[in-house]
């Protein structure tokens, strides 16, 4: 594979010491979905210099996650790449030569214990359980001190931090933290590692109506999309897939969650998976969207990609754009346009179609 990908320069690479890392290394950035070309050719240079770099690796055996940093840390700043050595992480665990360094004080198994009721117990998704643990982990950075005795927390040290973030937070999202802290204190408590009752938080007040309308004039709308230019393939892919969330009020997961499958030409309709009520909703389609998905299809859409979503991301490794995504496309289109739409999220199509009378 190093062949195929440094033509001239394939000799560089096998008569490293790590020549056999990096081929497997390119090998498996191709099945994850990478195409061979800069992206790839960018990953495997990289690592080739960050490898040769570190002090005392030893490749081809099981690698702990302490020891993979401990290495690293002698690499050059100008040498490191987070992106590289993400790939390389997931690699390795994909070769089964990696394992997590395990949680060494009482704090970090108490958190390791939390992540598992939150997904096993509370079945919440990985994302939310991100948030969660990114609100526990900033408490007790600023509550528990150096020595992380939760023991010693007490109704103060909750009180100074919601003081703390309702400084740089909205109302909204106090609201998220506070719950979060809530669940988590109340899960310490449960277990003797704190005292009880300080999970008894005050919770900011937010009141229906009291945020501007989130619906945009239609005429912003039609704005909006004639500001995106089709004439490549990421324009007819932006403009198709605000053209769906205006016209036909779909949310930015079950745009992602589309495939080619999903479009029936014949009778002329969509099959959108809706992942909040999770069920499926067959919407009829107009011509012009038709149109839109078919230009989108034939001249948009790179034939070769190898995966069956409708919408797909541009940047390696090939795969369904995310919910994030979408939001993101949104974002980028919205301030190309030059129309007043600072501060306004995706979903404000969605709000717009639902009050349209049109």
């Amino acid at each position: 594979m190093l062949k195929v990908l440094f033509p001239k320069s394939f000799c560089h690479y096998e008569c490293s010491r790590f020549g056999a890392e990096l081929e497997l290394f390119a090998r498996w950035l191709l099945a994850a979905g990478y195409l061979p070309g800069a992206a790839t050719r960018r990953h495997v240079h990289r690592l080739k210099c960050i490898l040769e770099a570190t002090a005392a690796l030893q490749c081809g055996r099981i690698l702990l996650g302490a020891e993979l940093d401990g290495a690293l840390a002698f690499v050059p700043g100008a040498l490191r790449h987070a992106s590289t050595e993400r790939a390389y992480r997931r690699f390795l665990k994909a070769e089964g030569r990696f394992e997590e360094t395990q949680p060494q004080g009482p704090v970090e198994q108490l958190l390791l214990r939390y992540r598992e009721y939150l997904l096993d117990v509370r079945g919440l998704a990985p994302a939310t359980i991100g948030q969660h643990l990114g609100t526990i982990e900033e408490f007790l950075s600023l509550s528990a001190g150096p020595s992380q005795d939760l023991s010693a927390l007490t109704s103060e040290h909750v009180e100074n931090f919601i003081h703390t973030l309702s400084r740089r937070v909205l109302r909204q999202t106090l609201q998220h933290k506070v719950a979060h802290l809530r669940a988590f204190l109340r899960f310490c408590a449960d277990r003797g590692k704190a005292a009880r009752g300080l999970e008894r938080i005050d919770t900011p007040r937010t009141y229906r109506g009291e945020l501007p309308p989130r619906a945009l004039d239609w005429e912003v709308i039609e704005k909006l999309l004639s500001s995106v230019a089709r004439t490549d393939y990421l324009g007819r892919r932006d403009h198709a897939i605000l053209h769906l969330m205006a016209y036909y009020g779909l949310r930015p997961s079950e745009i992602a969650a589309l495939t080619l499958d999903a479009v029936n030409w014949k009778r002329r309709t969509l099959r959108v998976e809706q992942r909040k009520t999770r069920s499926t909703l067959v919407l009829p389609l107009a011509d012009q969207t038709l149109e839109i998905l078919d230009r989108y299809i034939a001249d948009g859409r790179p034939c070769d990609l190898v995966t069956n979503f409708l919408f797909a991301k541009v940047r390696s490794p090939v795969g369904a754009l995310t919910s994030w995504g979408i939001c993101d496309i949104f974002s980028k289109r919205a301030r190309q346009s030059g129309l007043p739409l600072d501060g306004v999220s995706s979903y404000a199509l969605r709000h717009s179609f639902l009050r349209c009378d049109c």
